[in-house]
């Protein structure tokens, strides 16, 4: 059996709480000397944007916090630079042109409504845009940036809701900033994180050393179970052997993998020879059936081997999500909003919060979305934004719980659910971005490998 390189959290990006980024602030020294780095980092920001600075014009709104000075110190270096500034406070209703407008209103602690003056300069952002709320990305008003320089660690807000339209081009200044004096539970993955996580066949490997189960399709969705069988031979697995629980035939199939038809007994014939697999997905275009629902749970509390649940079954779970409870194995949920909200868990406005209360009943909980966040029951989060609007086409999820399987098959990120699952999320995110507008899931399989190449490549 291959394995990827162990992950280590050093090739993650660390994302502070405004309580985690407070203890950091007060353990790093003069304020002064910290504003003084930070609004050099905006003015080299700006003067990158504008293509130099000499007979350039600049517009920073300055609030009477930290971030106004941030951006009265850019604008005093700027003028240094040759460029004509002109502050205004963060009140005003009308604002000059430019060519660049700094928004240093409100930093992290503004909680109102931010209606600022017309503009269509380019923004550049200090932190992050006056009016996102830095912890769940909630728009309050104000710009749109084009550049958002942060300091010290990403925030939240800026990777959820709406940050990622309000932020722009996000750019990480360390300015000096003691981040080792907290310990993050939130992370940004990124493509050397994922690269580790990538199966790497040894030369003596067998097929079956990662094989893979699929348990999936009914009549109609034959093509989920074709489509996570084809992303699980394409992520690196040795043997895919794919069934329908209802013992119907599956169409569609790769060549390269093995149908087997079930009988009416299918959790206990699925189960006799499971142990030869070293991974197994189940749900995908599973169907609604109660009882099928219930032969899914059974089946889930007795399988002896890393599970990943997707689809239908995340909804058979849901009703009752017992049947994780003694599992041994590794165990990935794989919902969108709409099956998580058939749990019964409270929505906190903390997405990364939601993501958590699901893994605290079993296992690991990848919350898909625009940022899909990947959590377990230690309350590591990873944040996966590689992905854009192609994803959304019918069938990626069977794509992406394929790629999970066979990174858990393989043994890949140190054998760690939680690194596999972000990892394969990262992978399939850039598979989706390596398509075109109008892609179907058949694309994003395609795209696998090329992704791969890129991620090694890159890494």
């Amino acid at each position: 059996m291959g394995a990827g390189r162990e992950l280590d959290v050093l090739s993650l990006e660390p994302i502070l709480t405004l309580e985690q980024m407070s203890v950091v602030d007060a353990a790093s020294g003069s304020v002064e000397a910290l504003i003084e780095r930070a609004g050099w980092e905006v003015a080299s920001a700006a003067r990158t944007m504008m293509g130099g600075t000499y007979g350039r014009r600049v517009v920073v709104i300055a609030g009477k916090g930290n971030n106004g000075a941030d951006g009265r110190v850019a604008a005093r270096v700027l003028e240094r630079w040759g460029t004509r500034t002109e502050v205004v406070s963060a009140g005003v209703k009308h604002i000059p042109d430019a060519d660049l407008l700094i928004d240093a209103a409100y930093g992290t602690g503004f909680r109102g409504e931010f209606d600022p003056p017309v503009s269509r300069m380019p923004v550049l952002a200090v932190d992050l845009p006056s009016g996102l709320d830095p912890m769940t990305g909630e728009d309050r008003g104000g710009y749109r940036a084009t550049v958002t320089v942060t300091f010290g660690a990403w925030k939240p807000g800026l990777l959820l809701g709406e940050g990622p339209r309000r932020g722009g081009k996000v750019a990480v200044a360390p300015i000096g900033l003691r981040l080792n004096v907290v310990e993050p539970s939130m992370w940004l993955m990124t493509d050397d994180a994922a690269a580790l996580a990538i199966p790497v066949r040894a030369s003596g490997a067998h097929k079956w050393g990662s094989a893979v189960r699929v348990l999936a399709g009914s009549p109609g969705m034959e093509g989920a179970a074709a489509l996570a069988t084809a992303a699980a031979l394409r992520t690196g697995a040795g043997m895919v052997v794919a069934s329908r629980p209802d013992g119907g035939e599956l169409v569609g199939l790769p060549s390269s993998a093995v149908q087997r038809r079930l009988g009416d007994d299918w959790v206990d014939e699925a189960l006799r020879d499971v142990a030869r697999f070293a991974a197994v997905i189940v749900g995908p275009g599973l169907g609604v059936d109660r009882e099928l629902f219930r032969e899914t749970r059974d089946f889930v509390k007795r399988c002896p081997v890393p599970l990943v649940i997707d689809a239908d079954a995340i909804r058979a779970v849901a009703e009752d999500p017992s049947c994780l409870d003694g599992r041994s194995a590794a165990t990935v949920l794989t919902p969108h909003d709409g099956e998580f909200a058939a749990f019964d868990i409270p929505v906190s406005a903390l997405r990364e919060e939601s993501a958590r209360s699901l893994a605290r009943l079993g296992g690991v909980a990848l919350l898909k979305g625009p940022t899909t966040l990947v959590a377990d029951a230690e309350s590591r989060c990873a944040f996966v934004t590689s992905g854009d609007q192609r994803l959304a086409t019918a069938g990626s999820g069977d794509v992406l719980s394929g790629m999970i399987a066979a990174i858990l098959a393989d043994g890949g990120a140190d054998g760690d659910p939680w690194r596999s699952a972000a990892s394969a999320a990262h992978w399939h995110g850039m598979a989706g971005s390596m398509t075109h507008h109008g892609a179907v899931a058949d694309d994003i399989v395609d795209a696998i490998g090329p992704a791969r190449e890129q991620l090694v490549a890159t890494s």
